[in-house]
C-alpha cells in the first residue's frame, strides 16, 4: 500500500521512516574504532538481522498493550514503564545531539559553536510534536527514497576509489570467530534497540497486522547497507586506518569526484545525507517521547523533554560526557531491561485495543536549511589557495599558499617582480602558530577545500617531520583526500614560478590528468599516503619536482629517491 488515510501511514511510509531514522546513527556510531568491523562485523550484522526478523513479528503482538500503559500494567507499573522508555529517549536524544554538535562544526559548518548547533537542533526537531502522524509519513514519503538512493549512489562512487590490495588487508587482519561474531551482533542489536518503541506508533499504520514484512524489509535494507559499507571502508581507507578512525564514514567520500572534476568535493553531499538522517532520528525520538508521556499518563512532554535532552547533551562528569557513558547504558541497562519489560507485558494478561490519535510531527526539513552550507562566512570574504607547500624551517615549519588574485596584505605575501603567481609564506614553530599568524595578518578567511596539490620540502621529508604535518592535516576536515602530493627542494619557489598565469595547483594537476587515457600519469594522492602511514609509519614514494630554467620537471619515479 502506497498511501493511507484517516491519519494513518502506509507500509511504504513506515519503511522509509525506518531508513531515515536508523541510517545515519548506524553509519556514524556503529562503525569505527572498537566497534563493528571486519569479517566478524559483517557476520554479526547478518546474525542480528536474523534475530530482529523474528523479534519484530513478536513485537506486532504487543501493540495493544502499548496503547495505554497505565491500563495495561496498572498506575504504578505503567508509569514506571513510561519512565523507563522516556529515560532511553532522553539519553539517546542527548547522545545524537552531542554527536551532531561535534561533527557539524568540524566537517560541514565553520564559525558556529557546537552549543548553538545543539540549541537549533533541539528546537527544530521538537517543533510540532502534537500535529499528527500523517505529516511525518508524508515527509518520509518524499525524502526517504531520495536518501536511500543517494546513499547507494555514494557507495557506487566509492567503488572507483577501492583497491583489492586494501581489501586483502582486512581479510588477513580480521577473522570470523564465534565470540567476535556474537559481540558484534549484540552491538548491532543495541543499535536497533529503538525498534522496541515501534508498538507506540504501529497502531497508526494501515493494516498493522501485515506490517511484519515491511519491518523485516527495513531491517534487511539497513543491514545490507551496513555490510556493504563495511566492505567499502577497508577497500578505500585501508584496514589499519579504519581501525583508528572514530567516524570512518566521514572521510569515505573525501577522495571521490565525478569525471572531469564536475563536483570535486562530493563529500559535502554525503554529509548532507547523513545530517538529514541524523536530524530525522532526533525528531523520531521526540515523536515517540511525546506519545509515551501520553500513554503513561505523564502529561505531554512537549516542553520538558527537549529541555532534558539539551541539558543532558551538555552534562560532564569528571570531564566525560554522554558519548562516554551511552554505550554502557545501552548494552548493559536498556536492552536487557527492555527484554525483561516486554516479557512481563507479554504475560501480564489480555490487552484491549484502543485507537488513539498519534500526536507528533517533526519539521526536520527546515533544520536542513538552517544547518547546511559551507560556513558562516560569505564566499567573497575567503581566500582559496589551489596549492600548498610545506617545509621544515629551523625549529619550526613554513607553509606557502599559492593564491591567485592575492590582495595586498600586511607583511607576509611575496609578489615576484616577473609577474609570477603570488604566494603567501608564513613561518611558525608549529602549525597552530602559523594559523594564528594568518588570522592576525590577513583580512580573508582561509578556505583550503579547493587545494589540488601539496608540495613537501625535502628537509621536511628527510627529517621525518612530515608525520607532524600529516597529523595536522587529519584535523583539517575540509582538506580533500584526492589531493596530489609531490616533494621538491623549495616548495615556495615552485609555487611562485610563472606558469603563464596558471596556478601551480592547476598546472601540476594538468600534467597528470590532461592527457589521453593511455598517456595519463599516475600521481600519489593524500589518501594513498595516509594508507601507507597507517600501515607501517612510512611515507610513500612521492613524485619529485625539479625547478629548472626551462620550467618545472616532474619525475614520477626519480632515481635515488
Amino acid at each position: 500500500m502506497k498511501f493511507a488515510e484517516n491519519n494513518r501511514i502506509s507500509h511504504r511510509q513506515l519503511y522509509r521512516q525506518m531508513i531515515l531514522a536508523f541510517l545515519a546513527p548506524f553509519l556514524l556510531c556503529l562503525l569505527g574504532e572498537g566497534r563493528v568491523l571486519g569479517k566478524s562485523g559483517i557476520a554479526g550484522i547478518f546474525l542480528a538481522a536474523a534475530v530482529l526478523s523474528v523479534y519484530v513479528l513478536l513485537l506486532l503482538r504487543m501493540v495493544p498493550g502499548y496503547s495505554d500503559l497505565v491500563k495495561s500494567l496498572g498506575a504504578v507499573t505503567g508509569r514506571a514503564a513510561g519512565a523507563f522508555f522516556l529515560f532511553y529517549i532522553v539519553l539517546t536524544g542527548a547522545y545524537l545531539v552531542s554527536v551532531l554538535s561535534e561533527l557539524t562544526p568540524a566537517v560541514l559548518i565553520t564559525g558556529i559553536p557546537g552549543t548553538v548547533i545543539s540549541v537549533l537542533t533541539v528546537a527544530v526537531c521538537s517543533f510540532g510534536t502534537h500535529k499528527g502522524m500523517q505529516r511525518r509519513g508524508r515527509m518520509a514519503e518524499v525524502s526517504g527514497g531520495i536518501l536511500l538512493w543517494g546513499v547507494v549512489l555514494m557507495m557506487i562512487l566509492c567503488l572507483g576509489q577501492s583497491r583489492m590490495s586494501y581489501l586483502k588487508e582486512m581479510a588477513e587482519g580480521s577473522s570470523v570467530r564465534g565470540g567476535e561474531v556474537i559481540k558484534n551482533g549484540y552491538q548491532v542489536l543495541c543499535g536497533f534497540a529503538g525498534i522496541g518503541l515501534l508498538p507506540f506508533g504501529l497502531k497508526d499504520v494501515e493494516k498493522k497486522g501485515k506490517a511484519g514484512k515491511t519491518l523485516i524489509l527495513g531491517i534487511v535494507t539497513l543491514s545490507g547497507i551496513m555490510a556493504g559499507i563495511l566492505l567499502l571502508l577497508p577497500a578505500v581507507l585501508g584496514w589499519e586506518r579504519l581501525k583508528a578512525e572514530p567516524y570512518p564514514v566521514l572521510p569515505l567520500m573525501a577522495g571521490a569526484d565525478l569525471p572531469g572534476n564536475v563536483l570535486a568535493r562530493f563529500d559535502v553531499l554525503w554529509m548532507g545525507f547523513l545530517l538529514y538522517s541524523l536530524l530525522f532520528a532526533i525528531g523520531s525520538l521526540f515523536h515517540y517521547g511525546h506519545q509515551i508521556t501520553l500513554k503513561a499518563h505523564m502529561g505531554t512532554g512537549r516542553w520538558w523533554l527537549p529541555a532534558a535532552v539539551f541539558a543532558v547533551s551538555l552534562l560532564k562528569f569528571g570531564g566525560r560526557g554522554i558519548q562516554d557513558y551511552y554505550r554502557f547504558y545501552l548494552s548493559r541497562l536498556f536492552l536487557p531491561g527492555l527484554l525483561l519489560l516486554q516479557i512481563y507485558m507479554a504475560f501480564r494478561g489480555t490487552w484491549k485495543r484502543r485507537n488513539r490519535k498519534a500526536v507528533s510531527a517533526v519539521m526536520l526539513l527546515a533544520a536542513l536549511f538552517c544547518l547546511s552550507g559551507c560556513a558562516a562566512i560569505e564566499p567573497e570574504k575567503r581566500m582559496y589557495p589551489l596549492a600548498l607547500g610545506v617545509d621544515a624551517e629551523g625549529e619550526g615549519f613554513s607553509m606557502t599558499y599559492g593564491m591567485p588574485d592575492l590582495p595586498q596584505a600586511t607583511g607576509q605575501e611575496k609578489q615576484e617582480e616577473n609577474g609570477s603567481i603570488p604566494v603567501l609564506s608564513i613561518t611558525g614553530k608549529d602549525f597552530q602558530e602559523i594559523g594564528e599568524i594568518y588570522d592576525r595578518s590577513q583580512e580573508k578567511y582561509l578556505d583550503i577545500s579547493h587545494i589540488q596539490v601539496i608540495l613537501l620540502g625535502n628537509t621536511l621529508v628527510e627529517s621525518g617531520q612530515w608525520q607532524e604535518f600529516f597529523s595536522y592535516l587529519k584535523e583539517e576536515p575540509f582538506m580533500g583526500e584526492n589531493v596530489y602530493l609531490f616533494r621538491t627542494e623549495d616548495p615556495e619557489a615552485v609555487l611562485a614560478w610563472d606558469s603563464g598565469g596558471t596556478s601551480a595547483g592547476a598546472y601540476l594537476t594538468g600534467l597528470l590528468e590532461n592527457r589521453l587515457p593511455e598517456q595519463q600519469k599516475e600521481g600519489v594522492t593524500l589518501r594513498q599516503a595516509y594508507h601507507q602511514w597507517y600501515q607501517d609509519g612510512s611515507l610513500v614514494q612521492l613524485p619529485r619536482i625539479i625547478l629548472e630554467e626551462k620550467g618545472i620537471q616532474v619525475y614520477l619515479n626519480p632515481p635515488g629517491q
